[in-house]
């Protein structure tokens, strides 16, 4: 077999037919003192400072130069002992523009033999794929960091925030147009955000007006650095801002916003990669600042819808005490099928009308109707006094409405005379109110009727009772008398027990008598399934006798 031919060449016009210098790759040889012995072809072209005898320092960068010594010292060590023989580790480098990767080959005589192999397009792929997955890792980071709140302030804030540390040295956050202001996050790398609203045009900077109506981003060519607006730029900011992004923050159905990203002299201009990269950040940051500003607006619908349809808090009307409390079914709801209200007397001698109703079904569908029989019966209070008439209208509203649902209900008229409270009771298909007296015994009041909004015609008796100081009459829902606990977990709370329960109430004040009996209901479901639960109280209030004073006028009952 043919030995590799070794040829001296001093420039790429002289060639030698030998596999040295048919090598498809840059090849040179220098000898122990780093003198160039040989340059092939390749090499000649690639290095143009490499000619025989020349010294390796002066032709060669010096990661191959540095790479040359120590391989001259392993060579010699390999002449000492060939116990050392193994193979020489490949060094890497740049030469111009290129990465190469040179081989060595010691020989016994202690020159080196290296083989350059043009590597640019591996590590350019390496370095690529090294990007893509950072750039992935950082998009998953920013979706969690994004969707973590959904709070809108906190969304800007971490958006500017992971822009500034990831994309740019400063980011802005610009919101759309709010009271006549731009809502702004700002951050600068390493520093906390800042949060502001600003007087400002975004015409002034090329770009934004499109960016916060969602229209696609200018190029960063088409923007000059030198006509940003001062608001853009923090006022403590010393660096010099050579290149800018403005791209839309794009929501769902309407823009959420738009990202200005501003890098300084110290780093390079953006690259259309880089660009399309930021657009992939904003998509994702536009979706978490479009759902956290949805999820406010729906908020806020809801707080004002829901302060209609919470039960009202309750306190006493032309001197009768009354007390309620309300459970809903579910554990994160706050309105349910169960409802009160409380409406005073037009004069302090008037009665006032207490109501109290079950709406079939549970959740916000049962809510709303209930909100619908409030509302109904607010409307027909002049005829407060006329029960009958006023449930009849009510069941007619009920009928032509979209619902299919029925309601029971309790009506309470009461009114104070002297020491005493006078109640008109009206029963609906609801349970019978129970009346606590001084001497500890539960009087049920013998009311009743049928159904609202499940007949055309309606039949209802209405009872009148007296309520003596320190006594109380209780209105409920069946929540109480249906809710299934106890110690097998499976039996009915029943009208014994409630009845049992009340008892144990006499001489006590409304509320205690409110929370006495939800706080035995809730003992007795523990963590079982419920239904909605409403109470309400009405008492007469302990009194004390005022005689006359000057022996002619009438004597008084205090509170």
């Amino acid at each position: 077999m043919a030995s590799t031919e070794m040829v001296s060449v001093t420039g790429p016009e002289q060639h030698s037919y030998g596999l040295w210098a048919q090598a498809p790759c840059p090849a040179i040889m220098a000898d122990g003192t780093g003198t160039l012995v040989q340059v092939n072809p390749a090499a000649a072209l690639l290095l143009k400072d490499a000619v025989p005898g020349a010294s390796l320092r002066d032709a060669v960068p010096d990661w191959l130069a540095s790479a040359h010594r120590e391989a001259v010292a392993h060579g010699q060590l390999l002449a000492r002992d060939r116990r050392h023989a193994e193979a020489l580790p490949p060094v890497s480098g740049r030469i111009a523009a290129h990465s190469f990767e040179a081989h060595p080959t010691a020989q016994r005589d202690g020159s080196v033999a290296w083989w350059l192999i043009d590597d640019t397009d591996r590590r350019n792929a390496e370095e690529a794929l090294a990007t893509e997955r950072e750039r992935t890792r950082f998009l998953a980071e920013a979706s969690n960091v994004l969707l973590a709140s959904l709070n809108t302030d906190r969304c800007m804030a971490a958006t500017a925030q992971l822009a500034a540390e990831y994309l740019a040295d400063v980011a802005v956050v610009v919101a759309p147009s709010s009271g006549g202001k731009l809502p702004v996050a700002l951050a600068i790398t390493g520093q906390d955000v800042i949060r502001t609203r600003v007087s400002a045009d975004p015409s002034q900077l090329p770009g934004l007006s499109e960016a916060l109506q969602g229209f696609p981003p200018v190029p960063s060519r088409w923007i000059d650095p030198a006509a940003l607006p001062d608001w853009t730029v923090p006022q403590d900011f010393g660096g010099t801002i050579r290149s800018v992004v403005v791209t839309p923050l794009p929501g769902h159905g309407v823009p959420a916003g738009a990202l200005i990203l501003l890098r300084t002299t110290d780093h390079a201009r953006f690259s259309e990669n880089e660009e399309i990269f930021a657009r992939l950040f904003a998509a994702r940051a536009g979706a978490a600042l479009s759902a956290s500003r949805l999820y406010s607006e729906q908020s806020a619908i809801t707080q004002t819808l829901m302060r209609d349809l919470l039960p009202p808090r309750l306190q006493r009307l032309n001197g009768v005490e009354i007390s309620g409390g309300y459970r809903a079914a579910g554990a994160g709801e706050r309105v349910g099928g169960d409802f009160y209200d409380a409406h005073p007397g037009s004069t302090p001698d008037d009665a006032s009308l207490v109501v109290l109703g079950d709406v079939c079904g549970k959740g916000l569908d049962a809510a709303v109707l209930t909100g619908k029989i409030r509302n109904t019966l607010q409307a027909l209070m002049p005829m407060a006094d006329d029960h009958e008439r006023m449930l009849q209208l009510l069941n007619g509203a009920l009928l032509t409405s979209h619902h299919t649902r029925f309601a029971t209900l309790v009506m309470a008229s009461a009114q104070r005379t002297e020491n005493q409270v006078r109640l008109r009771l009206t029963s609906a298909g609801h349970p019978a109110p129970l009346v606590i007296r001084m001497d500890g015994s539960v009087e049920e009041v013998p009311t009743h009727g049928t159904l609202i909004g499940a007949l055309p015609t309606i039949e209802v008796r209405s009872v009148e009772t007296v309520l003596q100081p320190g006594e109380t009459c209780v209105l409920y829902t069946d929540g109480f008398t249906e809710a299934r606990g106890g110690p097998l977990g499976d039996e009915l709370f029943g009208d014994d027990r409630l009845k049992h329960a009340l008892a144990e109430c006499a001489g006590m004040p409304g509320e205690a008598v409110v929370e006495r009996i939800q706080m035995l209901a809730s003992q007795w479901l523990r963590d079982g399934r419920r239904d909605d639960m409403a109470v309400i109280a009405i008492s007469a209030p302990l009194t004390t006798h005022l005689s006359a004073v000057n022996g002619h006028t009438r004597g008084r009952y205090t509170a």
